[in-house]
Order: C-alpha cells, then sequence, then structure tokens
C-alpha cells in the first residue's frame, strides 16, 4: 500500500491521506473546492467550486501517475440538489467522452460555502467522490 500526497491539492486535516494506491486501485479522499495555496473555498459559484474540486481529485490522481481517463467512478455530494444542471455541465465539459460511472447524493450537513463534494475511484486507475458546500 502507497500513500499519495501532493501540495497540488489541499492538505489532509485529519489522520487520513489524500490518497492510497493498494492492490492496482487508487483510492482518493473526497475533495471540497479548497484552493491548494490558500485553503479557502475557490468562490461560492458552483461551477467554480465543481472545476476546483476536480482539479483538487486530477493533481491527486496525477501524483500517482494516474490521469482522468482512468477514473472509474465519481461520487458527487451536493447540498442543493437545484443546481444540479451547472454542476453537471462543468462536470460533463471536465470528462469529455470519458465517462466514469457516478453517483450522487444529497447531503444538507456540509460545512463552510461550498456545494458540493467530489469522490472518486478506479481500477487501475482511482476514484472520485467530490462535494460542494454552501
Amino acid at each position: 500500500m502507497k500513500m499519495i500526497n501532493t501540495k497540488n491539492a489541499p492538505a489532509a486535516v485529519g489522520p487520513y491521506s489524500q490518497g492510497v494506491e493498494a492492490n492496482g486501485m487508487l483510492f482518493i479522499s473526497g475533495q471540497i473546492p479548497f484552493v491548494p495555496e490558500t485553503g479557502a473555498v475557490v468562490s461560492e459559484d458552483i461551477k467554480d467550486q465543481t472545476l476546483q474540486s476536480l482539479k483538487n481529485v486530477l493533481a491527486i490522481a496525477t501524483e500517482a501517475g494516474y490521469t482522468k481517463e482512468n477514473i472509474a467512478k465519481c461520487g458527487v455530494f451536493m447540498k442543493d440538489l437545484s443546481q444540479f444542471a451547472l454542476m453537471n455541465e462543468v462536470y460533463a465539459e471536465f470528462f469529455g467522452d470519458h465517462k466514469p460511472a457516478r453517483f450522487i447524493k444529497i447531503l444538507n450537513v456540509l460545512k463552510a460555502s461550498a456545494y458540493a463534494i467530489i469522490i472518486s475511484y478506479g481500477v487501475h486507475s482511482f476514484l472520485i467522490y467530490f462535494g460542494f458546500f454552501s
């Protein structure tokens, strides 16, 4: 098992790793829309937050030697489903023709000023879950 850490994504704020590679799979911890350099939420806009969360996931995957085409599954945790279309627009543009499996979960307990969280998984790839707060 190999722990993955990069300064190009927000640092872990607890007793966990940004990512872990084990048995040909990369597991990435949930990524919130924090800018790595500042530790602050990128903005209150769902589109900005979606893109930042995905960039954070990709930074961890890249550190481990993977690309976004290696992503097999994503989970999106959202606070406000009324912003789904805006999130989905950025998500679709980010992945292009690559379409990982995905689930959406509504959570009313997200903190800060983010609207979603993204998490990912993959086989010889990685898994992404992401989230947004409000």
